[in-house]
């Protein structure tokens, strides 16, 4: 018994001990909170110096204006063709595209794979001179490099790794930041290769922080690609070549830190003291493979001329800083998408809330630029979310919400454990949350300039440094050129809320279901890289016998003949150069549609080998720059119809059967002296299916009216219901006609007399016209009314018509696939004129102000390689293509 008392007692006190830490500590804690929440007028900046802010000039900072590249002095004056923007060594690295340098080696004799202790830390700025001395006098040396993103809104190399057959150098560039352009040149020289490993990011990080570019690369994962290794990872390399195990979890650590552990430096130097060995043996097997793969030299394939290709490719890269209309409505439409329409509790969701989501990342934008903080370092997603939803009306309540969720949700797990949620940001500025919660800022333009100015204004609570000060000159003009839709009343919650739905809806019919670029390659029987494409355009080659397969993942193919044209033939790389599945305006990955930078009403109707097989003017558009270029093509499509005096839409159709006793349907508008003959195609349409569908049920002068524009088409006499049903299909394309018939409530039992005629011709047409046109038919539609509406039509367009028997036999018979409610006719006759007045330049011309076009309304930021303004496109066609103008004669 004395022992269950003693036991009693010893949990009780125990208890009380527990009880009694746990309100010590939430005391603590409440009172560290209210010690932080209440000091708002100082931000943590004053008290933790950050490493990035001993920089005296930084080349991108925070601020919304472009990155601007490197402009040399003493270039030459053919580099004034080259855009304001433009890579400065685009000249010489494309000197090594077209004669590449690989007559030497990565090694210098016998090689120890043995890393000894002794290595070079270069700290000053007299050290790193005497590294750029000694990799002046170097044929070869190995880069790699440690970037630093938690805590900076752009992120800033570190670290630096250089290797060379007797040393190897870590260069601290913190300390050497404003020096680093020191070893500029020896990275621009031609002369020297320089060695690394996955180099996308490494050669825009380069770019970013001190204008270093690359020039002479060989990438050891552009090698493992073109040997299709199973693997290509460094960390695979170092341990199948090397025999060497390395930790890539190191990558992750924070590489400001000074001095950085034993176990950083060796993970340091292990990335770049391999990298010429690697180098080496992977060029070693590029060789003997291409050796045992070739039955004579003629049909060799140069597996190590494409890696250094491929590699030299990469040199080509420019940083962009990723820009959008407005801070942080990338961010806010992606997590609206993700958490609020996809996930969670339907019953909490509300446009408030969706309101507040926009307010609180354009405030996480801001704060990120402002503090140099990662936006994840600032406020986290899911934290965004639980804020929107719960909208708590305390600053205890917003802590304590922010914490509770990135605890739950372990956001951040990179973060360092002495740094616990909220973050120091949040800390010092939660009166702005608390405010944006209450809607105190009522408006989304209102907010930003507030928190601006009370941030960096006079007197403001935080440091001015060199990543923000630009913030203070650029902000009105972002705000300016891309202010915020307006967000007042409830009816325009719910035209925004109907406007979303609809985007949905229309992102889930139309976006492309699968990845559209499968980047296979096709090579020259000399091993030159010819193209890439997809997968169907292999399996026709290889079905004919006209090429043997050379690699199976990804698909690569050898020509078993001599091609007719090269890349080089057409004055760019863009055929050569792999392509991703983004949007090409604003990089959007999850979804995209096919865009035609060249409307098909003008393109279907150019020479065969302007057109055949060209897809340089195909992007991928997201719906949103989908919109914006579609919506400034068709501002130009009227500028063109009143430049060249040829209207966009047929003004009239008549039933010439009826007028001048024909016996087939044909659409024409010169019958009649006066120009009130005929009616509007679309007016016919409209008038025809109301009266099948209605015209029993409405009022007798409604149909009476109707009956009139019937027959204005019919030379006014009696109507049947053959009649109408005919009328509902005029001027419509067979692909039109068919997508009508399969349309509930309405049946035609003599469509098929009325498009029977051009069957034929619908089934050798090109169907490209045809399926742009379903995706823009509502658009289009809407302009006619406009257009043929108003009154204006001047004689002079009619005319034109007229003289190209636009409008009549010829065209139906010929083009059958034109619908007269689009722009194809004339897009017909524009091109016939350009091809009458100016020969093929005048189309070259045509496609080159198009593409102007885009650029200035999509503003595209992520342009595959080599896509150019002024591109050409003429092609010509080898023996054995379908489009040989000899083998199509034949063949019919």
């Amino acid at each position: 018994m004395e022992l269950k008392e003693k036991a009693k007692v010893v949990i009780t006190v125990a208890s009380l001990v527990a009880v009694t830490i746990l309100f010590v500590t939430e005391y603590r804690r409440r009172r560290q909170r209210r010690k932080q929440t209440s000091s708002l007028s100082s931000c943590y900046l004053h008290s933790e110096l950050k490493p990035q802010f001993c920089f005296k000039r930084v080349l991108a900072d925070n601020s919304y204006s472009e990155f601007k590249h490197l402009k040399l002095v003493d270039a030459s004056s053919s580099s004034l063709e080259k855009p304001s923007n433009g890579h400065p060594y685009e000249t010489e690295i494309t000197v090594l595209l077209e004669n590449p340098q690989i007559e030497f080696g990565f090694l210098r004799g016998e090689c120890s794979l043995e890393m000894s202790d002794s290595y070079v830390w270069v700290e000053t700025e007299s050290q790193l001179k005497e590294l750029a001395e000694i990799l002046a006098k170097e044929q070869v040396f190995a880069v790699d490099t440690e970037q630093h993103s938690l805590r900076s809104f752009l992120g800033f190399t570190a670290l630096i790794q250089i290797s060379t057959h007797e040393e190897d150098f870590l260069v601290d560039t913190i300390a050497l930041h404003d020096v680093m352009s020191i070893l500029r040149p020896v990275f621009s020289d031609p002369n020297i290769c320089k060695v690394f490993h996955g180099a996308d990011n490494d050669v825009i990080w380069l770019q970013r922080d001190f204008h270093i570019y690359v020039v002479n690369m060989f990438d050891t994962a552009k090698a493992c690609e073109v040997l299709s290794k199973p693997q290509r990872s460094l960390a695979y390399l170092l341990e199948t070549v090397c025999g060497v195990a390395t930790n890539k979890l190191l990558q992750r650590e924070d590489w400001r830190q000074r001095p950085l552990s034993e176990e950083m430096v060796r993970y340091a130097r292990t990335d770049a003291h391999y990298l010429l060995h690697i180098a080496d043996s992977l060029t070693t097997e590029l060789k003997q493979l291409a050796t045992e793969d070739s039955s004579s030299p003629d049909d060799r394939f140069h597996f190590l001329l494409e890696a250094s290709r491929r590699s030299n490719m990469t040199c080509l890269q420019l940083y962009m800083k990723e820009t959008e209309d407005f801070p942080g409505s990338a961010a806010s439409s992606s997590i609206i998408y993700r958490h609020l329409n996809g996930h969670g509790d339907k019953s909490n969701i509300s446009l408030n809330a969706e309101e507040l989501v926009r307010k609180l990342c354009a405030w996480r934008d801001l704060m990120g630029r402002i503090h140099d903080e990662s936006t994840r370092y600032v406020l986290s997603d899911q934290a965004i979310v639980g804020l929107s939803c719960k909208q708590p009306t305390t600053t205890e309540e917003i802590y304590d919400t922010i914490a509770h969720i990135d605890l739950a949700t372990e956001s951040s797990p990179s973060l360092s454990s002495s740094v616990q949620s909220p973050y120091p940001v949040i800390c010092s500025h939660l009166d702005d949350i608390y405010k944006m919660i209450l809607d105190k800022l009522a408006k989304l333009d209102d907010l930003l300039p507030v928190v601006l100015k009370k941030c960096l204004g006079t007197n403001g609570t935080c440091p001015i440094s060199v990543f923000n000060y630009s913030l203070l000159v650029n902000f009105k003009t972002k705000l300016s050129s891309h202010s915020a839709p307006k967000q007042n009343g409830h009816k325009n919650f719910k035209q925004q809320f109907t406007r979303k739905a609809s985007r949905e809806l229309f992102v889930k019919k139309f976006s492309c279901k699968a990845p559209v670029y499968h980047n296979c390659r096709i090579y020259a029987n000399d091993g030159r890289l010819l193209c890439y494409c997809d997968k169907r355009k292999l399996e026709w080659y290889l079905n004919r016998g006209l090429a043997k397969l050379v690699e199976e993942n990804p698909p690569a193919i050898m020509l078993l003949f001599e091609p007719k044209g090269r890349p080089e033939d057409e004055g760019n790389d863009f055929y050569i150069q792999t392509k991703r599945n983004i949007c090409v305006g604003c990089g959007e990955g999850k979804h995209y549609l096919r865009y035609r930078i060249i409307p098909s009403c003008y393109r279907v109707h150019f020479p065969e080998h302007l057109k055949s097989h060209r897809s340089h003017d195909i992007v991928l558009l997201c719906v949103d720059c989908h919109e914006v270029a579609h919506a400034a093509a068709e501002r130009y499509k009227k500028q063109i119809a009143t430049e060249f005096g040829i209207p966009l839409f047929v003004r009239r159709v008549l039933d010439s059967k009826e007028a001048q006793g024909t016996s087939s349907l044909v659409e024409d508008e010169s019958t009649g002296d006066s120009e009130d003959a005929g009616v509007s195609p679309l007016h016919l349409r409209s008038a025809a299916m109301a009266l099948l569908r209605h015209g029993n049920r409405m009022p007798s002068s409604r149909r009476e009216e109707l009956l009139q524009t019937v027959k204005m088409y019919y030379g006014g006499r009696d109507l049947s219901e053959e009649d109408l049903e005919k009328a509902l299909l005029i001027g419509l394309s067979p692909h039109e006609r068919r997508k009508l018939e399969r349309k509930k409530g309405v049946s035609f039992k003599h469509s098929a007399e009325v498009a029977g005629m051009d069957k034929q011709e619908d089934e050798n047409n090109d169907g490209e016209a045809l399926a742009d046109f379903e995706k823009i038919m509502t658009v289009e539609r809407s302009t006619v009314v406009d257009d043929s509406g108003d009154g204006t039509s001047e004689g002079d367009g009619a005319k034109e018509l007229n003289d190209t028997q636009c409008n009549g036999n010829t065209l139906h018979q010929q083009n059958s696939k034109l619908s007269l409610l689009g722009h194809g006719p004339h897009g017909k006759q524009i091109v016939e004129y350009l091809l009458r007045e100016h020969g093929e330049d005048g189309v070259r011309d045509f496609c080159q102000r198009w593409r102007k076009v885009f650029v200035d309304a999509v503003h595209p930021r992520h342009l595959p390689g080599g896509w150019n303004v002024s591109h050409s496109g003429r092609r010509d066609f080898g023996e054995f293509s379908v489009y040989n103008p000899t083998k199509r004669l034949s063949t019919e």
